[in-house]
């Protein structure tokens, strides 16, 4: 066995062990069907990323197709982000097609099913026809409307399309078996009553086609070779089979489902339903929030496509249901940051340091590298003068010999810059520090080939020059919730775990002047803090940066321990 093919995962196994049994290459084609009801997330990204590396590897046409057969829940915005989302992961589909666009053969194919006594109208409540599907170990009853005329159906059915019922009052349902041990076999429901606008087909029908009934026969209609979905699909397959059965022709290529685990995500919940709580109920700032694990929160966050799709391809495609730690996530965002993101220097909380015996009117151009991990990332111009901003962390008055940054008669080195002693401090009323008082060795300016230069000390800070500075908004994210499965707990509500700190904005940041270009977009290496983008809120008066990690990498060292 090559090493190739001991790396398949079992998805291209099926499709190579379908090939080798007679497939044409030719005939591949794969579908990624959302249902547009919500944004994409992060567990979405599997099934994107599945479905177009398979098309990818073997050179296949993917189709994206929109499951919209549910009026209630579905709008344009979700569509047009959707599509947005595939193209920012760099993704690209061969036909956009929709479910509604097979409405009409879906509703022949039913009439159909009907004069072969496949199908019937049901009068049943809800909750009658509850009642009569059984249990898991007791079969279901029939419904008393079962054996309808095939007259009478025909006639039932045209008027649940014509509008002439309310909603609720009639159903079509399969005629399978009420007896199977499959409870998604006991006369499932094909279409019900809806009289609500469809955002594509506007008022035209009052009745729409269910899931079950609608899935493989578009996969069917589209020719897909491999129809991928989620596990929760799995006793799903014996009802998408059976309704292939009814409008199969020998001719055709037959659709075969497939099942591979969800993406779960510790920290966070993946459920649509439940992310659109957050959203409605004002946890969250809207669908793109940074912290929702929706890919257009991840990207306005500072995530970028290489960091989601290599993410996806290292945590791999499963056949059972496993929790993700969202670390594994974090670590390919820094591992493509390191290599792309410009560094800079950025002080969040910050304390004024005086060089007192660097001449008052003089400031200074320092260079500085802009990535040294990219040799073509080029360099920067920084100014430097006799007052600057440093972190109030970076300098204690008093400390032990494990703290390497400024502390009083001892020197530290400011990155790309001098070495400073610090000599006394400045405090207000209450004792707060409002300024150090230093002086920096005029020799030891980092790059100057001097021998002073080329002392060593133990301690780098970043800076700012006070007179250069800009001042910015940075929006600390952290985790959503506070526990690692939120919503895997049966009596507690999943925000309850809301975690009250998950974002922090600090209003007085100051950034070098190199910044004040930076677009809607943009992404940096704040120096000794963490990887930053420029937020969508942001305006040449008022930049606001988001935090997308911190520069510490949990996942890496669990890996170690491991």
């Amino acid at each position: 066995m090559t090493e190739e093919k001991r790396s398949l995962n079992f998805i291209e196994q099926i499709i190579e062990e379908d090939l080798a049994n007679g497939l044409e290459t030719s005939k591949l084609r794969f579908r990624f069907p959302p249902e547009p009801n919500g944004y994409l997330h992060i567990g979405h990204a599997a099934s994107i990323c599945l479905n177009f590396g398979l098309g990818l590897k073997y050179n296949a046409p993917v189709n994206l197709r929109f499951d919209d057969t549910n009026p209630t829940k579905e709008e344009q915005e979700y569509v047009d982000a959707i599509k947005k989302d595939i193209q920012w992961l760099g993704f690209k589909w061969d036909k956009e097609l929709y479910s509604s666009d097979y409405f009409m053969q879906l509703y022949n194919w039913a009439i159909k099913m009907i004069k072969d006594g496949k199908a019937y109208v049901d009068s049943q409540t809800s909750e009658e026809v509850a009642r009569q599907k059984g249990t898991p170990t007791q079969p279901g009853t029939d419904s008393p409307f079962r054996d309808r005329t095939v007259e009478e159906n025909l006639d039932l059915f045209t008027k649940m399309k014509n509008g002439e019922f309310e909603e609720g009052e009639h159903i079509l349902r399969a005629k399978i078996d009420m007896a199977h041990t499959n409870m998604l076999m006991r006369d499932p429901i094909m279409y019900r009553i809806l009289k609500k606008s469809h955002h594509r087909t506007g008022s035209e029908w009052n009745i729409y086609p269910m899931y079950d009934w609608t899935h493989g026969e578009s996969d069917y209609i589209e020719q897909i070779s491999h129809s991928l979905c989620t596990l929760e699909f799995k006793h799903h397959r014996e009802l998408y089979n059976w309704f292939l059965d009814q409008v199969y022709d020998p001719e055709k290529l037959r659709p075969k489902q497939r099942e591979f685990a969800r993406r779960n995500i510790s920290y966070t919940v993946m459920s649509k339903r439940k992310l659109l709580q957050l959203v409605e109920e004002g946890y969250v700032n809207g669908w793109d929030d940074p912290r929702m694990p929706t890919i257009s929160g991840l990207r306005r966050r500072g995530y970028t496509p290489g960091s989601i799709v290599d993410f996806s391809e290292t945590a791999g495609i499963a056949k059972r249901d496993n929790v993700t730690d969202i670390a594994l996530l974090e670590f390919h965002v820094r591992q493509e940051l390191n290599k792309i993101a410009p560094r800079v220097m950025a002080v969040l909380d910050p304390v004024k340091v005086v060089i007192t015996n660097y001449p008052e009117d003089q400031e200074e151009i320092l260079i500085a590298e802009n990535n040294p991990e990219d040799e073509n990332a080029g360099s920067r111009e920084v100014p430097f003068s006799r007052e600057l901003y440093i972190e109030r962390e970076d300098f204690r008055e008093q400390a032990n010999k494990k703290f390497f940054r400024l502390k009083l008669d001892k020197e530290v080195r400011l990155k790309n810059a001098y070495i400073i002693k610090a000599n006394s401090v400045v405090k207000d009323e209450e004792g707060k520090i409002l300024e150090i008082h230093c002086t920096y060795d005029k020799d030891s300016k980092s790059g100057s080939g001097t021998e002073a230069s080329m002392r060593k000390v133990k301690g780098t800070i970043h800076w700012v020059s006070i007179k250069h500075a800009v001042k910015a908004e940075v929006r600390l994210y952290d985790r959503l919730f506070t526990d690692e499965a939120p919503d895997s707990y049966k009596d507690v509500d999943f925000k309850d775990f809301i975690n009250p700190d998950s974002l922090k904005i600090n209003k007085n940041t100051f950034v070098e002047p190199s910044l004040k270009t930076a677009k809607t977009g943009d992404r940096f290496q704040f120096q000794r803090l963490g990887y930053f983008n420029i937020d969508d809120d942001s305006t040449v008066e008022n930049l606001v940066f988001n935090r997308t990690v911190p520069l510490r990498d949990s996942w890496a060292k669990m890996q170690k321990k491991g």
